[in-house]
C-alpha cells in the first residue's frame, strides 16, 4: 500500500513539473519573441542614428539580441516537444541549448555595458568630427541623411552647439549658398532657411545633439539590458525545472 501511494506520488510530481515547465516555456517563448523584436526595432527604426557612431558595438548588440530571440523561440518548440514525449535526450537538449542562449545573452550583455561606459567619449570625439567633415560630402550622401533625422528628431543643431556648423566642410563651401547651418537645424524646414541662425529660427539647445543621442542610446541600452536580463532570468528557472524533470523521468524509469 505505501508503495502504491509512493508510485502515485511520484507520478503527481511528474505531472507537476511538466504543468510548470510548460507554463515557464510559454513564456519563455514570449520572451524570446519580445527581445528579438527589441533588436529588429533597433536597426530598422533607428538604423539611421546608427551611421553617424564610430562604433559598431551598438548594432552588434542588436544583432546578438536578434539571433538570440530567434533561438529562444526554436527552443521553445523544442520544450514543448520534449515536455510532450517525456524523453531525457529531448529534455537534455533542452537544457544544453538554454545554457547557450543564457551564454550569448550574457555576452550581449557585457558588450552592452562596455559600450555604455564609453558611449559619452565615443560621441564627443566623433559625433563633431562627423558633423564637419561628413556633411553633404560627395558618397556621403546616407551620413548626410542620418545627421539631418537627427536634428530633426531630436530638435538640436551641432554637435555641442550651432557654432560647431561654422568649421563645416560644407558650410564653408560655395555648395551651401551661404548657408550658416544645414536647412535640418531650422525649426520649420524650408529652401536655404539655414542662411539664418537667429534662436527663432533654429534650435538652440544647450549641449547641442550630443546630449540627446547620448541620453536616447543610454535609454536604449537600458531596454535592450532589461529584457536581457529578463529572459535571462526566466531560463535560469527554466533549467532548474528542466533538471528536475530529467531526474525525476530518469527515477520512473528504473
Amino acid at each position: 500500500m505505501s508503495h502504491f501511494n509512493k508510485a502515485e506520488q511520484d507520478d503527481w510530481m511528474t505531472v507537476y513539473l511538466k504543468y510548470l515547465l510548460f507554463v515557464f516555456n510559454f513564456f519563455f517563448w514570449v520572451g524570446g519573441a519580445a527581445v528579438m523584436a527589441v533588436g529588429i526595432w533597433t536597426l530598422v527604426e533607428k538604423s539611421d542614428y546608427l551611421n553617424i557612431l564610430a562604433s559598431s558595438t551598438f548594432a552588434v548588440s542588436a544583432y546578438i539580441l536578434i539571433f538570440a530571440g530567434g533561438l529562444v523561440m526554436i527552443t521553445g518548440f523544442l520544450g514543448f516537444c520534449a515536455i510532450i514525449r517525456e524523453q531525457r535526450s529531448c529534455l537534455s537538449a533542452y537544457f544544453s541549448m538554454l545554457l547557450l542562449i543564457f551564454l550569448i545573452e550574457l555576452v550581449a550583455g557585457v558588450l552592452a555595458y562596455v559600450y555604455y561606459q564609453r558611449l559619452s567619449e565615443e560621441l564627443k570625439q566623433h559625433l563633431t568630427q562627423t558633423l564637419t567633415e561628413n556633411y553633404a560630402v560627395p558618397g556621403k550622401t546616407h551620413i548626410t541623411h542620418s545627421i539631418d533625422r537627427l536634428q530633426q528628431d531630436f530638435k538640436c543643431c551641432g554637435s555641442n552647439s550651432s557654432a560647431d556648423w561654422q568649421h563645416s566642410v560644407y558650410i564653408l563651401s560655395v555648395e551651401s549658398s551661404g548657408r550658416v547651418v544645414p536647412d535640418s537645424c531650422c525649426k520649420t524646414v524650408t529652401f536655404k532657411c539655414g542662411k539664418r541662425d537667429h534662436p527663432s529660427n533654429i534650435y538652440k539647445v544647450e549641449g547641442g545633439c550630443i546630449t540627446k543621442l547620448e541620453q536616447f542610446l543610454a535609454d536604449h541600452l537600458l531596454i535592450m539590458g532589461a529584457v536581457g536580463i529578463g529572459v535571462a532570468c526566466l531560463q535560469s528557472c527554466g533549467m532548474i525545472f528542466t533538471c528536475c524533470l530529467h531526474r525525476r523521468i530518469k527515477m520512473d524509469s528504473y
